[in-house]
């Protein structure tokens, strides 16, 4: 099992497959909602087992932020530390392309994950595609990357 970049367009398509499978099928996320235009212009990883993406996740860069996002994990690999992996990646990609914060949108339900990485939620919750969302932020700091 191993974290990489996207870097081709097959590799591109996996993550799709993925989010798809986890977004709209299981959450029933609509399909336009999910593949959207910033796809064009962020950081996609994958966590990549047996030649199967099992894991993805973009990255968005504005400014000194770095959004992250569509963080998907398949079914059968949930429970495993597979996310935690895949967003210590993005979170040392996040780092090394300049972002002192990192933001998300989690779904409240996967709140503690995000916690227990550092994130501190900002604001009240909300809806978005059907689902309620709280923003969490984490300060890049020296501390803030022990974990990695």
């Amino acid at each position: 099992m191993y974290t990489k970049m996207v870097t081709n367009q097959e590799e591109l398509q996996q993550a799709f497959m993925l989010r798809t499978e986890v977004f709209v099928q299981e959450q029933h996320v609509p399909v336009e909602l999910e593949l959207d235009e910033f796809d064009k212009k962020a950081i996609h990883v994958l966590i990549v087992n047996n030649n199967q993406a099992i894991g993805c996740g973009r990255i968005l860069l504005e400014g000194d932020t770095a959004w992250i996002g569509r963080v998907a994990v398949r079914k059968p690999y949930r429970n495993q530390g597979i996310g935690k992996q895949l967003m210590r990646e993005m979170m040392k990609i996040a780092k090394e392309n300049g972002a002192t914060v990192i933001s998300l949108h989690a779904q409240i339900q996967v709140e503690p994950f995000y916690r227990k990485l550092g994130f501190i939620p900002y604001g009240e919750a909300f809806m978005d595609a059907g689902i309620e969302h709280i923003e969490m932020n984490l300060r890049i700091t020296h501390d803030s990357f022990k974990l990695l």
